[in-house]
Formats: C-alpha cells, sequence, structure tokens
C-alpha cells in the first residue's frame, strides 16, 4: 500500500484495460445484409468455396424444386433456410458441398396462372395455338424464378444461382424423356382404362400428391332397385334393394350391386314396400326414410326408430345369381339392362345400407370387382364434369361437382323421385373430401385411358425391337423372376436413413398400398410422353434407334420439338407413320422432378452418383420423396438418395394454418425487411422442425431476443481481444482451473454439435438443428456471459498484460472465438461474417471458407467438470442469496457482500469469492447462506473490497503495484 491513499474522486478509467471494439450492439440487419450479399457476389463466393474444397468428398443434398409460380412463402423460407443451414454446415466439416437450386417449370400450377389471365381477358385457352400458349407458360415460369432466385437469395441462401437446374431447359427435358424411354424399354409401361383421381376444372387427371382433403357437406341419397331374379331366395323377387351413396351423380352409370358374402340381410316392410338391407343398419335406413316427406334436419327429427316387420333373413351368398333393374330402366338401353349382385368382400356394415351400387367408370373398387365379372367402364361423364351428349339421362348436363345439380332438388333427385327410386335424400352429410390443391375444386373418379408404370409387374429385358408390351397390364411378366418396382421401392426404403426415425412408417405405408402410377395428363404444359403406338396391336414402339432420334431432337428443341415434329422423320425409314398413333399426353409433373436426380446429380457429377439427402416438407412422402423412390428403383433398382429428412409445416402464432383469409400469413420478406435474414434463419434453426412449427411476433421477439445475446457474445470477444496476439498465447498446462474448465466445457459442446451436423459420428441427433443451435445459445448465454465472463471481468480490466491469468484468459477468449464464429456461420451467415470482418477484415477472405475449428480431445475431464459443477451450483445459491439485499439497495453490488456458508464447497485451487464476485466467503459456518454487507473498503481502480484498502478509493496492492510499475 501506499503510504498516502488516493483520493475515491481519482479517474482510473484510463488505466482500466476495459474491451474496444467497432462491432455495433445494434444489428441493423435490415440494411447491412443486402451490401455483405452483394460483396459474396463481387467475390464470387460460391465459386470460390467450390475451389478451395475441390477434390473433397463430397455431400450432395439435391434441391427439391419449388414451383416457379409466385412469391416465395414462409414454408419456402423455412425450407430453403434449412437446406442452407445444412449445405453450410457440411462445408464447415470440411466436405465440398455444392448446392444446385432448381425449379419446376411444368404442369398446371403454371397453366392455371395463364388460364386465370385468359379469362380475365374473356379468353378461350382451347382457341389459342397450343405453340403459343406454351411459350407464354414458359415465359411466365423463366419470369418468377427470376423473382424466387433473388428472394432466396436475400434469405443468406448460398447456391450455384448463376446456373440452377429448370425441368424446362431442353436438355432437362431431353433426359426426363430419356427416363420414360428406359421404363418402356423395360416393359414397365402399359396404357389401360382406370378410374383415376380427375379434375373437372383443370380437365386433367391428377396424381394423389396433387389432392387434399377438406370437410364439404354433401348429398347422401337412398336408392331403391327392383329385384327381378333371385334364384337363391326366390321371396326377394318383387322388393327393392336400398343403397345408398353420397354422389348421386355415380347413379346414372350404375351397372351392377355389390353384398358383402358374410353379411346378415332382411326382408322388411316399410312404407308398403319391401326392403333389402343388411339387418345391422335397417333402424339408421328406416329413420333416414322417415325424414324424407318434410326432409327436417336431423337435430330436430325425432331419435325413435320407426317398426319394421322382418319377412325374410338370409346371408350375402343368398344373394348371389341375383338380378335388379335399374330405377331409370323405363328409358332403355343402357338403362333397361340387368344389374348383377356381385359379391364384395369391401362391403361392410359400418354406413349406409350394407349393399353399395357400382359404377366401374368411378370407383376402384366398383372397376376391380365389375371387370372381373365382365362388366366394361361406359365413359359416360366427359372431361369437364357433364354426361356427354349422348347420354339417355342427363345427356351434356353437369357439372356432376355442381352441388345444384347432384342435390336433393335436382335434376338426378328429381327423375329419380318422379321414377319411384327415391327413398331418401338430404343434403346434410358431412365428410372429408378431395379437392384440387390448385383450383380448390373438389375432384371425381373417372376412367379414362391413361399411361400407367405398374407397381407389381415384373420388368421385361429389354423388349425387342420393333414391339413393346400390349397396352393391357397383365400383372407378373413371364419368365421373369426380377422384382417388382414396389419390392425395389420398399427395399430401397429399408437402406434409407430417415430423418425423424418415425418418418419411415408414413412412406412404407404409402408404397406399400399405392396403385400404378398413373404418369399421362391431358394439358399441354409440360414434357410429352413421347411414344408411337401402333394402330392395330395397340404395341408401344420400342427402338433404341427411334428412341436416339427423339432425344437428339428434344435436346435441340426441348419438348416443342415432339409437338412440331416430323414424326415420320423421327421414325425412320423403317416405320411407316400412317401405322403408328402419335401419344401427345404430356408427363405427370411428378415424374419431371422425380427424374431430377438424372440430369441434376448424375448429370453434374457423374453417373451413378446419388444424393447424400433430400429434405422436404412431410407432403413429400407421397410427392417427390416418392416419386424420386420410384423412378429410380424403376430405371436403376435403388433410390436416388441415401438419407431423407422431413420437416414440418409453419403455422402462425396460434398454430393455425396460415391463409389470406384468416389474415394470419407471415409474409418472410416482410420480416427480412423489418428484421433482417439472420432473425428468420434462428427462427428456423431453433423450432422443432420435424413437428409443425409456429412462426407470429411473439416467436420471433424470442428469436430476436437470442439472436442478440448471441450478438452481444461475440461483441464482447471482440473487445476482449482487441489487442491480442501471438505472443501472449498461454499453453493449457500452464492455466488455471477455470480456464481449463471452460476449454473442456468447449470440446463437450464441440461433441454436442459434431453429432448434429457430422452423420460420420453415428448420433441419433444427426440434422436435429434445435439441438444445435439450443446448445450452442446455452453455451453462450450461461456459460460465457453469465459465468466466464462476468468473473473474469476483474481480471481482464485490471489485472497486468503480463499476468499469466489473464493471458490464460484471453488465450482461452480467442480459442471460443475460432470456434463459436464457426459454429454460428451456418446459422447466421451474415452476421459471422461481420464478426469476421471486424477482427480479420480482408477482401478476398470470407468465415464461410474456414473450416471446423481444432478442438483438443484431451480438453475433456470429468473430474473438472464434477468438481465445477458443484461449484457452480454453490455460487448460484450465493448469488439467489445475494438478491434480495441487492433489490433492497442495502448492497449495490455483489462485490459489497460478505457471505458465511455452512455447506464447504470443492474450492482447493479456487479462490470462491472471486468465482462468486464477493468480497469474502467463510465456508463450514452456521446453517445455509447468510449475506451482509461488507465492512472492508472499495479499492479506487477495480471496485473490489478488500481487507488491504484502507479508506473507499484508496487502491488495493494489485492496483497500486501496477500504476506503480
Amino acid at each position: 500500500m501506499t503510504d498516502q491513499p488516493r483520493q475515491e474522486t481519482q479517474d482510473y478509467k484510463s488505466t482500466v484495460f476495459l474491451p474496444v471494439t467497432d462491432f455495433p450492439m445494434k444489428a441493423g440487419l435490415a440494411q447491412k445484409e443486402p451490401a455483405i450479399l452483394a460483396r459474396w457476389e463481387e467475390m464470387d463466393l460460391y465459386g470460390k468455396l467450390r475451389e478451395r474444397r475441390k477434390g473433397r468428398r463430397r455431400f450432395i443434398l439435391h434441391d427439391g424444386p419449388p414451383y416457379a409460380n409466385g412469391d416465395i412463402h414462409m414454408g419456402h423460407a423455412m425450407n430453403k433456410v434449412l437446406k442452407d443451414i445444412i449445405v453450410r454446415s457440411q462445408s464447415l466439416l470440411g466436405y465440398d458441398a455444392p448446392y444446385i437450386p432448381g425449379w419446376d417449370c411444368h404442369g398446371l400450377p403454371i397453366e392455371w396462372k395463364i388460364e386465370e389471365e385468359y379469362r380475365k381477358k374473356k379468353q378461350n385457352k382451347d382457341e389459342v395455338p397450343a405453340q403459343e400458349f406454351r411459350a407464354e407458360c414458359r415465359a411466365y415460369a423463366d419470369r418468377w424464378v427470376g423473382v424466387q432466385k433473388e428472394q432466396f437469395k436475400r434469405l443468406g441462401v448460398m447456391g450455384d444461382w448463376d446456373d440452377p437446374y429448370l425441368t424446362m431447359k431442353f436438355d432437362a427435358e431431353a433426359t426426363i424423356v430419356g427416363e420414360l424411354l428406359k421404363f418402356a424399354e423395360s416393359g414397365q409401361l402399359y396404357r389401360g382404362a382406370k378410374p383415376v383421381m380427375w379434375s373437372p376444372v383443370e380437365k386433367t387427371a391428377l396424381a394423389e400428391a396433387e389432392v387434399e382433403y377438406e370437410d364439404i357437406v354433401s348429398t347422401q341419397v337412398d336408392v331403391a332397385f327392383e329385384i327381378v331374379e333371385a334364384p337363391n331366395a326366390p321371396e326377394l323377387v318383387g322388393a327393392h334393394a336400398v343403397i345408398w351413396t353420397t354422389t348421386p351423380w355415380t347413379i346414372p352409370v350404375n351397372q351392377a350391386l355389390a353384398y358383402g358374402p358374410e353379411v346378415d340381410y332382411v326382408l322388411v316392410e316399410s312404407n308398403g314396400r319391401k326392403l333389402l338391407l343388411a339387418e345391422a343398419l335397417v333402424p339408421s335406413v328406416l329413420l333416414r326414410h322417415s325424414r324424407e316427406g318434410g326432409n327436417p334436419s336431423p337435430d330436430a327429427a325425432s331419435t325413435a326408430t320407426p317398426e319394421a316387420e322382418i319377412l325374410w333373413r338370409g346371408k350375402g351368398a343368398d344373394l348371389a345369381g341375383a338380378v335388379a333393374c335399374h330405377p331409370m330402366h323405363a328409358l332403355g338401353g343402357f338403362f333397361a339392362k340387368p344389374r348383377p349382385f356381385l359379391a364384395g368382400d369391401f362391403v361392410t356394415t359400418d354406413a349406409g345400407t350394407g349393399l353399395v351400387h357400382m359404377a366401374p367408370d368411378h370407383g376402384e373398387d366398383d372397376f376391380a370387382l365389375c371387370k372381373a365379372n365382365g362388366i366394361n367402364p361406359v365413359f359416360a361423364v366427359e372431361n369437364d364434369g357433364k354426361y356427354r351428349e349422348d347420354w339417355l339421362w342427363l345427356g351434356g348436363q353437369g357439372s356432376v361437382i355442381n352441388p345444384k345439380f347432384v342435390g336433393r332438388d335436382g335434376p338426378i333427385c328429381t327423375d329419380l323421385r318422379e321414377a319411384g327410386g327415391l327413398l331418401a335424400a338430404s343434403d346434410d352429410f358431412k365428410h372429408s373430401y378431395p379437392h384440387s390443391w390448385r383450383s380448390k375444386a373438389k375432384i371425381i373418379f373417372r376412367c379414362t385411358p391413361q399411361w400407367f408404370i405398374p407397381m407389381d409387374q415384373n420388368p421385361s429385358p429389354l423388349a425387342g425391337e420393333g414391339r413393346g408390351p400390349l397396352a393391357q397390364a397383365s400383372g407378373k411378366g413371364e419368365g421373369d423372376n426380377a422384382a417388382t418396382l414396389r419390392e425395389l421401392a420398399l427395399n430401397s426404403i429399408e437402406h434409407t436413413r430417415w430423418v425423424p426415425e418415425r418418418s419411415i412408417n408414413r412412406i412404407r405405408s404409402m408404397v406399400e398400398g399405392r396403385p400404378d402410377w398413373v404418369i399421362s395428363r391431358q394439358r399441354a404444359w409440360g414434357v410429352p410422353i413421347a411414344l408411337y403406338v401402333h394402330r392395330k396391336t395397340g404395341d408401344y414402339l420400342v427402338d433404341k434407334s427411334v428412341n436416339a432420334r427423339i432425344l437428339e431432337a428434344f435436346r435441340g428443341a426441348g419438348a416443342d420439338a415432339w409437338f412440331g415434329a416430323d414424326h415420320q422423320a423421327l421414325l425412320g425409314p423403317d416405320y411407316d407413320l400412317n401405322d403408328y398413333e402419335v401419344v401427345n399426353d404430356i408427363l405427370d409433373v411428378w415424374f419431371d422432378s422425380g427424374s431430377t436426380h438424372s440430369f441434376v446429380v448424375e448429370g453434374r457429377y457423374g453417373e451413378g452418383v446419388r444424393a447424400d439427402l433430400y429434405l422436404e416438407g412431410s407432403d413429400q412422402h407421397r410427392g417427390w420423396f416418392q416419386s424420386s423412390l420410384l423412378e429410380s428403383s424403376g430405371t436403376r433398382g435403388r433410390a436416388p438418395y441415401d438419407a431423407v429428412l422431413t420437416h414440418g409445416f409453419a403455422l402462425d402464432g396460434q398454430g393455425r394454418k396460415m391463409s389470406k383469409s384468416l389474415g394470419n400469413v407471415v409474409d418472410p420478406l416482410k420480416v427480412i425487411a423489418e428484421s433482417g435474414s439472420d432473425i428468420l434463419r434462428v427462427w428456423v434453426a431453433s423450432t422443432d422442425y420435424f413437428d409443425d412449427v409456429r412462426i407470429g411476433k411473439e416467436v420471433l421477439a424470442g428469436s430476436s431476443d437470442a439472436y442478440r445475446k448471441l450478438r452481444n457474445t461475440f461483441r464482447y470477444l471482440l473487445g476482449a481481444l482487441s489487442d491480442f496476439s501471438e505472443e501472449e498465447r498461454l499453453p493449457v498446462a500452464e492455466m488455471p482451473e477455470l480456464e481449463r474448465y471452460m476449454l473442456h466445457l468447449l470440446a463437450r459442446l464441440d461433441a454436442d454439435l459434431r453429432s448434429v451436423v457430422d452423420k460420420a459420428a453415428g448420433s441419433e441427433n444427426w440434422l436435429e438443428f434445435s439441438r444445435y443451435t439450443r446448445a450452442l445459445m446455452d453455451f453462450a448465454n450461461s456459460d460465457l456471459s453469465a459465468f466466464f465472463f462476468d468473473i473474469r471481468k476483474d481480471c481482464l480490466y485490471c489485472d497486468a498484460k503480463s499476468d499469466p491469468k489473464r493471458r490464460a484468459y484471453r488465450t482461452v477468449l480467442d480459442t471460443l472465438f475460432h470456434a463459436l464464429v464457426r459454429y454460428a456461420a451456418p446459422i447466421i451467415p451474415f452476421t459471422a461474417e461481420e464478426v469476421w470482418q471486424s477482427r480479420y477484415p480482408n477482401a478476398e477472405e470470407s468465415v464461410h471458407f474456414l473450416e471446423w475449428p481444432t478442438v483438443d480431445a484431451a480438453w475433456l475431464d470429468q473430474s473438472l467438470d464434477d468438481k465445477w459443477a458443484e461449484i457452480r451450483n454453490q455460487r448460484d445459491q450465493v448469488n439467489e442469496a445475494i438478491e434480495p439485499l441487492r433489490r433492497e439497495k442495502v448492497i449495490r453490488s455483489s462485490l459489497e457482500a460478505d457471505v458465511t456458508m455452512g455447506e464447504l464447497v470443492p474450492s482447493d485451487g479456487v479462490n470462491f469469492a472471486e468465482i462468486a464476485i464477493v468480497a469474502r466467503i467463510e465456508m463450514g459456518k452456521g446453517d445455509g447462506i447468510v449475506v451482509k454487507p461488507s465492512d472492508w473498503h472499495k479499492c479506487g481502480r477495480c471496485w473490489r473490497l478488500l481487507p488491504e484498502v484502507e479508506e473507499d478509493g484508496a487502491l488495493c496492492n494489485r492496483c497500486d503495484e501496477l500504476l506503480s510499475a
């Protein structure tokens, strides 16, 4: 101590080593990020990174293509950010991790937008030349590719934006046709008539992935079919078999009735009629019939069951050979034909009447049962949902999805009522029903000639020159024991890693139960099914020379080469065009996107290469994941991916689906403009995205707060390391225990984070970035800011620059800086770049060139962890005991507190008063923790209360020695 204490009023600020940095506390991301983005583009960050990782093992995340039709929404943002986080993390691991963004450019989404413009101008799309319409679709898609590209880039998504893949590029269209022809050459293609999901509004077949289900209210009807023959139960002749349906429009196409062979049936008399019904359903059926008179609502109607006398009882098997007549049989022709009773194992007594009317044009079960009994479709409903003009009943009328047309008072029910066939009708049946997810209109099942890829047919050896398989699918291939497409796909599923693991159940069940793949569409904008079908045999032509000419034409002019082709030239001299039908249907867009692995992954990286990862929303189990699986299994015998990650959907802050009508849409572009991309990225990385996630003002406020804390951690590190040099670095062996403990925590964090990003680590947590982000944030907030930084502020500010403890602290800070900025770079790439350039400014360098930090596994020390876990626990208890005094302003800070505690803290080699940031601590005295104001005086420089300070403002020994020196 000096003989003359310095006065408290003396200013020692200039003698304290305060952190120095220009890195601002206020982020201003919305303003800074565009400038950083421009710098990355100018320096060609993506291209330079490819150069630096050249020759390394690749990690390929194959981008699932969004539709090029509108501004991006939150689902797009979430998906692209998650992909970018993964790609950047793999690059950080040292992999060559390219990212080729892509777009789906064909199909109804684009056509529908062009048609909307036509409708506004009162134009008819069918009157526009096909070539002109296709050119407009191409221009529309190209424009939105450009718009979305800039929006994705603004999210910080790094990729080959100068050369993305587009399914409408000529080479892509040629490859898609080439993939189709592989199916044709191996016999995995046929044309047949089956009921498929059909949109009368869009006038095309739809795939399951293009359909969504909505709750609606439909018309339910009970219709009577008079029994005219019943060889096993003659007492039924003259009675009426009752069917129930919620699709009255299928009655004009009815051709048979189905019964359950083991179902118990009864003949009852009601309102003067004898009715054949399943015994279990008699009460509910008669209750419906009792309401028919005034049609009161079910809620108002009596629930009393009408009495009915049972006249006959038997099994469904007794109905074999029975025949009924259609209620509109008086029309003659089709309607006068007998309606046979057919045994159907799908008939149940869950609802209805226990008898099911069969319309093979409009149902899978109907089609299969009727076909097995020699009954064929009649194609009565046309592509726009109207009955064809020559149909005897309701010809030219419709549409069949019009509620008024099929309603209780519509022409179908009215005609049935007048014919005496309508027993009950009500517009009150609530159920889930399929809709087109583009037009939002109801769809129907409609039998039309379509092209299919069979799921259960053995592929043949390459078909002989000049002919392909017959148009009729025939199940197993003759003499060929090769695996079917379903078997190949299911085998591939078992050899793929699914993240989360439970998602395998969904894709497996979908593939196990799916029907043959309908790949044809009756539209204009897409890749044509480039086949020639022999007019007499129905065989499609398989000739490698012809196929080679087709592919060459596509490479030169794309799909337009087919629609405007000289087909005789493509066929060559060996075939006469007059003998062949040119197929002009286009491919299902899911076949397009399912083929992208061939011209993106294999096309850019070599034949046989497959993606390490596919990543999309959970709806893609029936969409892109499945179409890619089927396409690759059919042409390569395996999946195109090693792993698949499924994420949920983005909902509003209350967990509701976003919609303009609800006014709850959270626009990612608005979030970026107001808060910056890094805030949105923190939200994505923090969510448990394996399930549906929420986003709203409160959620984003939480993300902003988490970001702010991490930013302030970097700000502190930059300031504390402002003049750090290698000469100051201290070996780990010479460091105090606290520094070695922090290195232990860093090594543990490193292992946790690596388990998320490194597949080779074999962790169950792979790609669980919510775990990664939480661990990183917790470490920064709890272990660093609230613990390590807090304890060592005194050392940093007031110890001599040469002091070993200060050198050790700054050495660890430097290690932490290099680790944390790398860990954070995939999550907040803009801020990580700003942090890195703040310390190491270099126009030619970037934080994103860096690789995973070197963290010595020898830093792990479990005994140190156990000891310091107890120390930290006791420190927390001390802080909790101090807080009331601070709140009541008895003391201003913990530095003014004297603490007595009953427990002994394992503090050998540790100054627990320094760790707890108090004046002094006495342990092993009394019970619990007692806190009182210290009677020591405060050092005027370091503000610690110490015994050698004789009065407030005087200097402690350390500060006095440092200033004297």
